[in-house]
């Protein structure tokens, strides 16, 4: 699978109120109208007290997003079709895992849909459980330690990782 090179998209932290249009319009791209999941659940009302991320291609268009809930759950994970399998996923997925160790999170949990439970697994996530279904979707809750997620992915803008540093 290619990677695309990481000068050609970004990831950045988000707030919710200040992006909320944009973190909606991928997500009710990707869940709502290509997977059917229905609109009251993918808007479950936790998103306000979330940690978010957006990846943004080069010419600013928002491409892809992510959320870390309070309870260190990683969800959300939504990719642009026309941007999938290029390394976008995985690196919100590295974003999101690195604001779970700054914020002390020790462990993180998911629910993987089962399709791409693999992706998870090469990721160092564990399978918890059995499948159950979620918004008619068959999903596997998932566990992965943050211990080794102390530096900023590549695709994060360096002035910002820069800045973050320096703030500590």
């Amino acid at each position: 699978m290619p990677v695309i090179d990481p000068l050609q998209y970004t990831i950045k932290p988000v707030y919710w109120h200040a992006t909320h249009k944009i973190l909606r319009e991928i997500r009710a791209k990707v869940f709502v109208e290509e997977q059917g999941v229905a609109p009251d659940l993918e808007w479950d009302g936790l998103d306000e007290h979330a940690y978010h991320v957006i990846a943004y291609a080069t010419d600013g268009t928002p491409i892809g997003t992510g959320r870390l809930l309070q309870d260190c759950q990683i969800g959300r994970i939504a990719v642009l079709k026309e941007w999938r399998g290029k390394g976008i996923g995985r690196s919100i997925l590295e974003m999101l895992l690195v604001i779970a160790n700054k914020m002390g999170y020790e462990q993180v949990k998911l629910h993987a849909q089962t399709r791409v439970k693999n992706f998870y697994l090469r990721r160092g996530f564990k399978a918890r459980g059995t499948e159950f279904m979620e918004a008619g979707i068959p999903h596997i809750e998932m566990t992965r330690s943050t211990a080794d997620q102390t530096t900023w992915p590549a695709v994060f803008p360096a002035g910002v990782a820069q800045q973050s540093a320096v703030r500590g």
